[in-house]
């Protein structure tokens, strides 16, 4: 396995087998901390989507007929192969994303925690059985893997998030079309050559590089019956809405605006730890990240206070520096976009505390005088009605919003269109009950700033965070990649003389 950034052509994986395609379209790949163009990835046209797709369709009678302990087997010689090469992955991360080495190692780790699941699939995939359903007669039901099932992921964890998807598509059965991000390709070839050197047949698992015209591809194509697709919500609602017009089973999970509430009675410094990591954690790319502080009473003063020392020290250094907190905006596009932002939340009248556009790469480290830099931004007396509240910023912009109590805190995350993550910090077993119970978000941390279920939960919004009806990997990912077949079975000796004409009933 070759993991070197350097790779002056990024290709497709199909059949087991790195392939350049048939377009002439490629897109240049940069190191965010340095500016340099260190590659350039295909991008697929529909000839090459078709290619992958048919590899795919022929790979899967043959792997849908594996048994499941064998196919088992295969993940667990992957997972070992991820563990032996966890870093290089991380470093190609952060070569290409800009997320500092050990957020990027995190990332991984998270990834191998849905391959350890997917490991149990022989349990996963068991029906239930019902002997004597009616006099002679006994029903079960078993779970079979669709065909050719495609994976369309986001910029902002290269591997984790396809690690969602097809560990636990794969082991059920299925074969698997990945379209990453072209903004940081890599990966998935690594994760592809993995596969191939853990026994996965040719065919089964496959890389299609690409934009909109591949996205747009998998999603007409006849073979392909299932989508899953993480990103924002209105390509998440263009995926899902074409998806189900063409009858194909679709999880399309969309943007976010979380929220933190904070209530008078939570450790301060607790409180302060949190929201640091979570605002500014990964440049605050993560559909995750914490972007809007609720402070509920008298705590708000401490609060941004504290908060306002903390981002003006954050270390913001080249990922690859140990000792970085934070690194620079994935391309430069993000940069301008997210400064932008910055601006209208000035023009709005909300309070600009500490202002990362004037944050100097070349202090980053060498060579990144022309990275993609923005440090952390802080706002305080931000408003529902403005855009800088309401709208996804997706970077390290941190907005503090005051109320005066739990109930308008509830009433205000409640009414955002966003219901993917939210947290709340009390010391109030009370008050940390009702926000469970009343909060209209997919995702709750109770003095957790970030609660992403682990592999065997399920992970997935509400509202338009989310479009489709079930979650990603977890039990509901098994679910997604299968159909249930129910079998009634009986024996001609128990069978009565005669017809019948009304509804079948238990006899």
């Amino acid at each position: 396995m070759n993991a070197a950034i350097s790779t002056a052509s990024i290709t497709h994986f199909i059949h087991g087998q790195r392939v350049a395609g048939t377009s002439v379209r490629t897109q240049p790949v940069t190191n965010p901390a340095t500016g340099a163009v260190t590659g350039a990835v295909a991008l697929a046209n529909r000839a090459d989507v078709d290619a992958a797709v048919a590899s795919a369709a022929a790979a899967f009678p043959a792997w849908a007929d594996t048994p499941p302990i064998r196919r088992a087997r295969v993940m667990f010689k992957f997972l070992e192969l991820v563990n032996q090469h966890k870093d290089e992955l991380a470093h190609a991360i952060t070569a290409e994303h800009g997320k500092v080495f050990t957020d990027a190692q995190g990332e991984v780790a998270r990834g191998i925690d849905i391959i350890e699941f997917a490991c149990g699939i022989p349990q996963l995939l068991k029906g239930d059985f019902t002997e004597q359903v009616s006099t002679g007669m006994d029903n079960w039901t078993l779970r079979q893997p669709l065909g050719v099932v495609a994976g369309i992921t986001p910029f902002n964890f290269p591997v984790m998030v396809p690690m969602w998807m097809f560990p636990v598509a794969i082991a059920a059965g299925n074969s698997f079309v990945l379209k990453p991000s072209p903004t940081d390709p890599t990966a998935s070839l690594l994760m592809a050559e993995l596969l191939k050197k853990a026994g996965l047949p040719d065919g089964v698992f496959n890389v299609v590089q690409g934009d909109k015209e591949a996205v747009d591809a998998l999603i007409e194509h006849p073979e392909v019956k299932a989508v899953s697709f993480v990103g924002s919500t209105p390509i998440a609602n263009y995926i899902y809405e074409t998806g189900a017009r063409l009858g194909k089973r679709v999880q399309a999970l969309g943007g976010a605006k979380n929220h933190m509430v904070v209530m008078p009675d939570a450790d301060i410094d607790q409180v302060v730890d949190a929201l640091i990591g979570a605002a500014y954690g990964s440049a605050g790319e993560r559909c995750m990240a914490i972007s809007v502080a609720v402070l509920v009473g008298d705590v708000a003063d401490q609060v941004v206070q504290k908060l306002a020392e903390r981002t003006r020290t954050l270390k913001v250094l080249d990922g690859e520096n140990l000792a970085a907190e934070m690194g620079p905006i994935v391309t430069q596009a993000a940069r301008e976009r997210i400064a932008g932002y910055i601006a209208l939340g000035e023009q709005e009248g909300a309070q600009l505390l500490v202002d990362g556009r004037g944050f100097d790469g070349a202090t980053a480290g060498a060579g990144c005088d022309h990275g993609f830099w923005l440090g952390g931004t802080l706002f305080d007396h931000v408003t529902p009605e403005m855009r800088i509240y309401k709208e996804e910023i997706f970077g390290p912009v941190l907005a503090c919003v005051r109320v005066p109590d739990f109930a308008q805190a509830v009433d205000l995350v409640n009414a955002h269109e966003f219901g993917n993550g939210v947290s709340c910090f009390t010391r109030d077993g009370n008050v940390a009950r009702e926000f469970g119970r009343r909060i209209q978000v997919g995702m709750v941390g109770i003095n957790v700033p970030i609660p992403v279920p682990m592999a065997w939960q399920g992970f997935g919004g509400w509202k338009k965070s989310l479009f489709g009806d079930m979650h990603a990997y977890g039990e509901e990912g098994v679910r997604f990649y299968t159909k249930q077949k129910s079998i009634m079975q009986r024996w001609p000796e128990s069978i009565g003389k005669g017809a019948e004409f009304v509804m079948p009933t238990a006899k």
